[in-house]
């Protein structure tokens, strides 16, 4: 992989350095796209949970499970018919209450989790942050830690929306998921994870990397610690992208193409810098197409086919 760099010293996501940097080969089935279990969706936000899947699919994961509040699953089951749709318990106002054992299962199969789309309650997301921390800490001391694609240390976790701000409250017990950890903030939310203002992004978010070993994308920025990946840049930058991207529910394709990406058995750095350059890139071609505002979310995710095929992939 080769690329050019800018004056502070960040590698430029562009279509070339990408077609150097191909996503594994699609395999004979979707079993060999990996899988995506999202964890989200309460009462009042299931469609949250909805962009982040679809998004999953769109950038070409085999299997898709939703994991939302028991009062909406069916109905996204149906919104979504290619998705698995799993209720989880919820509380008389339709947060989703932290209680693994109806998705047990599904946690131990998924080759990326991605937990926050649809999230309404700071302090539950804590609680189910915790509840699936302290369930990894038992599997392992079980010896049972193997992920669906055979990687011992388990999926690939992918945190947006509320399950960032949980980080900060259960960072000493973050160790089983160090290492394979991508985040993808806002800079309100970057704040929240520094405990203070962010004054110099690209500084700000090599910070968070190293104090939560994680993969980071936040504006068209990419980090990630320098010893994760030693072939790796630490730091990339998507050279495009529009300011229609600011709508809501983009963070959540952002989100969901990434964990749909990593789930194709990609590095976390790989997936962040594609699946950033393309949601820019489908922000981009809406654009120009519909206007440069009011494009959105869910357009965004249909554009990822066509951007990856013109990309070689």
């Amino acid at each position: 992989m080769s690329g050019h760099g800018d004056s502070s010293g960040a590698t430029l996501v562009a279509p070339s350095l990408l077609r150097e940097w191909p996503l594994p080969a699609p395999g004979e089935d979707k079993y060999s796209r990996g899988s995506v279990l999202v964890v989200g969706g309460a009462r009042a936000t299931p469609g949250a949970a909805l962009l982040a899947g679809v998004s999953a699919l769109r950038a070409g994961a085999g299997k898709l499970t939703l994991a939302v509040a028991g009062s909406v699953a069916v109905q996204l089951g149906v919104a979504v018919p290619e998705c698995g749709a799993i209720g989880l318990p919820e509380t008389p106002g339709g947060s989703v209450k932290p209680e693994l054992d109806g998705i047990s299962s599904y946690l131990d199969r998924a080759d990326t989790l991605l937990v926050g789309p649809g999230l309404d309650d700071p302090d539950l997301a804590v609680e189910l942050l915790q509840a699936m921390l302290e369930r990894e800490v038992r599997r392992d001391g079980d010896g049972n830690s193997e992920g669906a694609a055979g990687d011992e240390e388990g999926p690939a976790v992918v945190l947006d929306a509320y399950a960032l701000g949980a980080l900060v409250q259960l960072e000493d017990q973050l160790a089983p998921w160090r290492g394979r950890l991508i985040l993808t903030p806002n800079p309100k939310e970057a704040a929240i994870l520094l405990g203070r203002d962010v004054e110099d992004l690209e500084k700000d978010l090599a910070e968070i990397s190293a104090r939560f070993d994680a993969v980071v994308s936040c504006q068209g920025l990419i980090t990630q610690p320098p010893g994760l990946n030693p072939d790796e840049p630490a730091l990339w930058k998507i050279t495009t992208g529009y300011g229609g991207l600011g709508t809501s529910g983009s963070g959540d394709v952002l989100a969901g193409t990434i964990a749909g990406l990593r789930a194709r058995g990609t590095t976390g750095a790989q997936a962040a810098c594609w699946g950033t350059h393309l949601h820019a890139a489908a922000g981009d071609r809406l654009a120009s197409r519909l206007g440069p505002l009011g494009f959105l979310a869910r357009e965004l995710a249909d554009e990822l086919p066509a951007l990856m095929l013109e990309l070689g992939v």
